[in-house]
């Protein structure tokens, strides 16, 4: 089987979105498939609508010999008439790889609206669709497009982490000092880095320690904002941007913290939070998107509603205050990390619906 996928930029790059397309494209060479990236630059919003117009790119998705071909939703502007157009010379099926809808996100309602008339238009021209989560799917379906085959596959898990069991946790909690928090992720607004600057401003400075992992470079002028917030609220010794991190220096940040702390407006499922689950940490996300797929508040972690930043404040003051119940809660995150399917298993899960997809196709 010869399969296609469309991205912007590099399956390098980090977010949870290129994660799991890259796991499936490893595993569907390891299966025998190959796979041909089709490739477009990021750009900003409305130059992505004009890639539409790109006779080249056309013509090479028009020339590829797939049998199928997946398409990030990400890139669903650049794609809205050239599937259309396409459809007309392919007999391969498109596939729509859905993390989360862009109207999904917290904005206006002008402006979402926009984003949903686009989505839906160019969800109606795929053939397929697969979801990281059951709330992606509920999204899609509200969106009134019909029936569509899918498949539901959560973005996996990797092996259990070295060293990392109950006596572990218990000695990590233990340890005297501040609560040692992280925060992983883009610094961009979705990601709501500002509200939890604000809810730990409430809190005693001696009661806690923040690590921030992410690019400052993505949107510079959020990250400004960051930092003058930091200044504002007088947080600078409490408060460590570490930029962009990855392998063993990001698991080492894992490792060493006590909770993780990215309560983002919304997340079509938030890899980071299984992430730090599988290093006994229970993480704080908000009740927007998928989060409460995995997470179960008071028990492996804990929901709060977005932007709201007293709410966060009383969480984390929980865990500062009662040691025991950081310990109860990072043993039930790790026990649901284990429970949870491999990347293995999700990616063959995606396999199996794409070869379906296929035996349609040639019926």
């Amino acid at each position: 089987m010869k399969v296609g996928l469309v991205i912007y930029g590099s399956l390098d790059i980090l977010t949870g979105g290129f994660v799991y397309d890259r796991k499936l494209v490893d595993y569907s060479r390891e299966q025998g498939a190959s796979v041909e990236i089709f490739s477009l630059p990021w750009r900003d919003y409305a130059a992505h609508l004009t890639d539409n117009l790109s006779c080249k790119f056309l013509r090479r998705l028009r020339s590829s010999k797939c049998d199928i071909l997946l398409e990030d939703e990400l890139n669903h502007p650049s794609l809205l008439i050239t599937n259309r157009i396409l459809a007309h010379s392919i007999k391969y099926p498109i596939i729509s790889i859905v993390h989360h809808l862009r109207c999904s996100e917290l904005r206006s309602e002008a402006a979402n609206r926009f984003y949903r008339m686009v989505e839906k238009k160019y969800l109606a021209s795929t053939n397929g669709l697969v979801f990281n989560s059951y709330t992606t799917r509920d999204s899609v379906e509200k969106l009134g497009l019909g029936p569509k085959p899918y498949v539901i596959a959560y973005p996996g898990r990797n092996s259990v982490n070295p060293g990392i069991d109950p006596a572990f946790i218990r000695k990590r909690a233990e340890e005297t000092g501040p609560l040692r928090l992280l925060f992983v992720g883009s610094l961009i607004r979705r990601k709501e880095l500002h509200t939890l600057l604000e809810a730990l401003s409430y809190i005693p400075k001696k009661e806690w320690i923040l690590r921030v992992v992410g690019s400052l470079e993505t949107d510079k002028a959020y990250s400004a904002e960051i930092l003058d917030r930091i200044r504002r609220f007088e947080l600078a010794d409490n408060v460590t941007l570490l930029g962009s991190m990855s392998g063993e220096k990001l698991e080492a940040e894992y490792r060493n913290c006590q909770a993780l702390a990215v309560p983002s407006s919304y997340e079509g499922f938030g890899i980071v939070y299984l992430e730090s689950m599988g290093f006994g940490s229970p993480p704080l996300a908000s009740t927007a998107g998928a989060a409460h797929e995995i997470i179960t508040d008071g028990l492996n972690g804990f929901l709060v509603t977005p932007s709201d930043a007293r709410g966060i404040a009383e969480k984390i003051a929980r865990l500062t205050a009662d040691r025991k119940l950081l310990i109860e809660m990072g043993l039930a995150a790790l026990d649901h990390f284990i429970a949870h399917p491999t990347w293995e298993q999700s990616s063959e899960k995606i396999f199996n619906f794409m070869k379906e997809m296929v035996d349609r196709t040639h019926v």
